[in-house]
């Protein structure tokens, strides 16, 4: 087995490299990057030295191609985020899908680079009912080619994030090892969850700099939209009528028909500040849905990166909405980390492979507690 700086990984859909960035942390080597996104790819590759990068079609990245810029060197993971919807099964559905086409280009350089470990990241989503038959697909896919698989729903914040953000992780090795998954380190009676107050008081780099902190950019569009966020308080937003006549003047009402309003509210909550001592919500992929706690503004770019705990010597590259997007779809760092290590004890453990799992059993546990947040100690940390 290899040595933690010896173990190679390529990261495909791999965006501005959240997750390769995390298990980068952890010891291992991104060797290659690959995604479509051009700014995303300027930013990967930056950020990851000793990577080199695949900016394209993933589907014309050939075989021969693949072997050059790995250097021919022994793969032990290929992790990603492919997208996997489009097919109820594996080589059936529409094969005109570019999902279903791009999930196979995963299964493919899988195929071509024979790596020890697979790690596939999804939303939560993933375990609904109605994506069943394409989670099972999936499993037995990898299943077919020598893989011991498993699942888990991993909440970000139970690994030192600060923000509640859940994800499906798929796991699979061919080493004969029973799969493990990251131990939580956050939360109830363990160390505190992370706040957005203890993240945001810390967004310079070693040398004093701040990246990607752009305060121009992240003032409000109008004094109307200015005096309306004065009056909101730290952690609470406008979704109900009770919330506009608590927190507005008349004078600064939002002017909203509440009576036919679909189910008398907003679908998100209107100026939302975040609250300083919780973990923040999921950070999304544009700047609008969350207020900073305290200042009259929207968060920065270095500011979303941290919450998803990206260290503050990590630049993104391109224009302003395209840097929100990279940040918003990336796995944060330290659960990448996370997973990182777990991968380890899989190298590190005996051979110990119990019986193959029930694929249908486990996707029905699975999904019983993946739509629900577990108690992280969030109460005990803001007292």
């Amino acid at each position: 087995m290899p040595k933690k700086s010896e173990f190679n990984f390529i990261d495909i859909f791999a965006g501005a490299g959240g997750l390769s960035c995390g298990m980068e942390m952890a010891g291992m080597t991104c060797v290659l990057g690959i995604d479509a996104d051009k700014h995303a790819m300027n930013t990967f590759a930056h950020n990851h030295k000793k990577a080199e990068v695949f900016c394209g079609d993933v589907r014309k990245l050939t075989k021969q191609e693949l072997k050059k810029l790995t250097n021919n060197k022994k793969i032990h993971a290929v992790v990603g985020g492919p997208p996997c919807q489009g097919f109820s099964t594996v080589g059936l559905g529409n094969p005109d899908d570019i999902r279903n086409s791009l999930f196979k280009q995963f299964v493919r350089i899988v195929k071509e680079t024979n790596p020890d470990f697979v790690v596939i990241e999804n939303v939560t989503g993933m375990l609904a009912k109605k994506n069943e038959s394409t989670l099972k697909s999936i499993l037995k896919c990898f299943n077919k080619m020598g893989y011991q698989m498993d699942v888990r729903v991993l909440s970000a914040q139970e690994y030192g994030v600060p923000e509640m953000r859940r994800r499906t992780i798929l796991i699979g090795n061919k080493i004969g090892s029973d799969i493990v998954f990251p131990v939580i380190t956050h939360g109830t009676k363990k160390k505190p969850v992370l706040t957005v107050a203890e993240a945001l008081a810390d967004i310079k780099d070693k040398k004093g700099n701040l990246h990607n902190h752009d305060l121009e950019t992240a003032m409000l569009p109008s004094d109307l939209d200015e005096k309306r966020l004065a009056r909101i308080p730290e952690g609470c937003g406008i979704r109900y009528e009770k919330d506009e006549k608590k927190y507005l003047t008349k004078a600064l009402s939002l002017g909203v028909d509440w009576k036919n309003l679909r189910e008398g509210r907003f679908r998100q909550t209107k100026y939302f500040r975040l609250d300083g001592k919780k973990p923040s919500p999921t950070i999304m992929t544009h700047r609008h849905s969350y207020y900073h706690p305290k200042e009259i503004r929207y968060l920065t770019q270095r500011e979303a990166a941290r919450l998803q705990s990206f260290p503050n010597d990590f630049v993104f590259f391109g224009p302003l909405s395209s840097q929100w997007r990279q940040i918003g779809n990336a796995v944060p760092p330290l659960l990448g980390k996370a997973i990182a290590q777990a991968i380890f004890k899989m190298v590190n453990a005996k051979k110990s492979v119990k019986s193959k799992k029930d694929i249908e059993a486990t996707i029905t546990q699975v999904r019983g507690s993946a739509f629900m947040y577990r108690s992280t100690g969030m109460a005990a940390k803001s007292k």
